[in-house]
């Protein structure tokens, strides 16, 4: 459903979809992150670190320095299986 809220520059009205948070925001990608070696905030490269029962495992480093500055675990939608030799 589509409602509309109040006239922003030109006097368009703005589109405002409902929708639950949860459906808005899935999956978050970092671009910049905190490195404490650089001691700021800094683009980010995302790696893949692992591949586990529970999803892939990213790991976060900094584009500057290569310090690892976080990572993440993307949960698999289908279950893995066991892929026949």
């Amino acid at each position: 459903m589509v409602s509309y809220r109040k006239a922003g520059i030109g006097g368009q009205p703005f589109p405002v979809q409902n929708r639950a948070p949860q459906e808005a925001f899935e999956q978050f990608e970092a671009s910049a992150l905190y490195c404490p070696r650089c001691r700021q905030a800094v683009p980010v490269r995302k790696r893949l670190l692992l591949v586990i029962p529970e999803g892939d495992k990213y790991e976060y480093l900094c584009v500057h320095c290569g310090a690892s500055v976080g990572d993440k675990i993307e949960k698999n939608l289908a279950p893995a299986g066991i892929i026949p030799l």
